[in-house]
C-alpha cells in the first residue's frame, strides 16, 4: 500500500535550510542606486549563479543514490552537476532542443553527461523521467519535487527574516518551485506580505491553470527568458500556489530586457530569466517595501547591501 506524503509546510523549508547550510550561500539584499524603492534578493550570487542550487542541494543531500537524472534548461542542471561532482554522484542532464549552448557546455565541464532531445520542455522532462526509470537513477526535476520546492523556499525564509515588514515580494515563475517555496516560507508569518508570481507573457502556464482550476499543458513557447519556458505546472507546486499566491502577472520580452538593462547598469549581470521579477515590479508600480528575486549572472559592482 502506498502511503501518501503529508502536505509540505513551512517546517519543511526550515528543515531544508538546516540541511543545506553548508552547501548554499545566504545571499544579500541589495539596494541598487538606479532602482530606488526596491530591494533585490541577490540569488545571482548563489553558488552556480542561481537559486536552483538551493532545491538541488536539498534533494541530493536527502537522497541515498549514486546516479541522478534531471531535465533542465540550464541553471538547475548546472546546480545538480556541480553538487554531483562534490558528492561523488553520477549526473545525467537532459536538455531540450534550443537550450542555451553555453549552459549545456558548462554542465558538461562539471562532469555531467548531457543528452539533448527534440521538442519542448515537456518532452525533455518526460524523456528524463523515463531515462531515470530505465537506468535505476533517482529523478530530480527542476521544480516538481518535494525537496526541490522546500529547498527553493529557503530564499523566502531569508527575505522574510531580513525584512519583517515586507509588503510585497515578486518571484520569477517558470516551473513554479521557487514560487511554491516562497509561499510555504510565508506560512505562519505575523504579517501577510503579498506574493506575486511573474511569468513571461508567452508562457503563462500557471495563470491559465489557475483560471482552469487544474494544471494545463501549453504548447512550447518562445521567450527571451529561456529558463521559464515550462509548459505545464508541477503537480507539487500547483496546489501550494493555488492556495497562497496573491497574484500572477505577465511581462513582455521587451519589459524583461529593459529590466535586465537596468540591473546591468547597477552592476548586476542578470540573465533574462533572472530579470523577470524586477520587470514585474516595475510594471505594477508597487507601493511600500518590496523585494524582487534576481537570479543568474555574476558579481554586482555598484550595488550596496541594504535592508533599511
Amino acid at each position: 500500500m502506498t502511503v501518501e506524503a503529508p502536505p509540505l509546510g513551512a517546517a519543511d523549508v526550515v528543515t531544508a535550510a538546516r540541511r543545506t547550510a553548508g552547501r548554499i550561500r545566504h545571499t544579500p539584499l541589495l539596494a541598487p542606486d538606479g532602482l530606488p524603492g526596491i530591494l533585490l534578493k541577490a540569488e545571482h550570487l548563489q553558488h552556480g549563479g542561481s537559486f536552483k542550487t538551493r532545491g538541488a542541494a536539498n534533494a541530493m543531500l536527502d537522497l541515498a543514490t549514486t546516479h541522478v537524472v534531471t531535465g533542465s534548461s540550464g541553471n538547475h542542471g548546472i546546480a545538480v552537476a556541480r553538487l554531483g561532482a562534490e558528492l561523488g554522484v553520477e549526473v545525467t542532464v537532459v536538455v531540450a532542443g534550443g537550450a542555451a549552448a553555453v549552459k549545456a557546455a558548462t554542465i558538461g565541464r562539471l562532469g555531467a553527461r548531457v543528452i539533448e532531445v527534440p521538442g519542448g520542455v515537456a518532452d525533455r522532462d518526460r524523456y528524463a523521467r523515463e531515462h531515470a526509470a530505465r537506468t535505476g537513477a533517482a529523478f530530480v526535476p527542476s521544480s516538481d519535487h518535494r525537496s526541490v520546492v522546500a529547498g527553493a523556499g529557503t530564499v523566502g525564509l531569508e527575505v522574510f527574516d531580513a525584512v519583517p515588514d515586507l509588503d510585497v515580494i515578486f518571484v520569477p515563475t517558470g516551473g513554479g518551485g521557487l514560487l511554491a517555496g516562497v509561499c510555504l516560507a510565508a506560512e505562519g508569518l505575523r504579517g501577510t506580505p503579498r506574493i506575486v508570481g511573474v511569468e513571461p507573457a508567452t508562457a503563462r502556464r500557471y495563470a491559465r491553470s489557475l483560471a482552469a482550476g487544474c494544471p494545463v499543458e501549453l504548447p512550447p513557447s518562445r521567450t527571451v527568458a529561456d529558463g521559464l519556458r515550462g509548459q505545464r505546472p508541477g503537480e507539487i507546486p500547483f496546489p501550494i500556489i493555488q492556495r497562497r499566491v496573491d497574484e500572477l502577472i505577465e511581462v513582455t520580452d521587451e519589459e524583461i530586457l529593459a529590466a535586465m538593462e537596468l540591473l546591468r547598469r547597477d552592476g548586476v549581470e542578470a540573465e533574462p530569466s533572472g530579470s523577470v521579477a524586477l520587470a514585474g515590479a516595475l510594471r505594477t508600480r508597487f507601493t511600500g517595501r518590496a523585494v524582487a528575486i534576481v537570479s543568474g549572472g555574476n558579481t554586482p559592482r555598484r550595488c550596496r547591501a541594504d535592508v533599511r
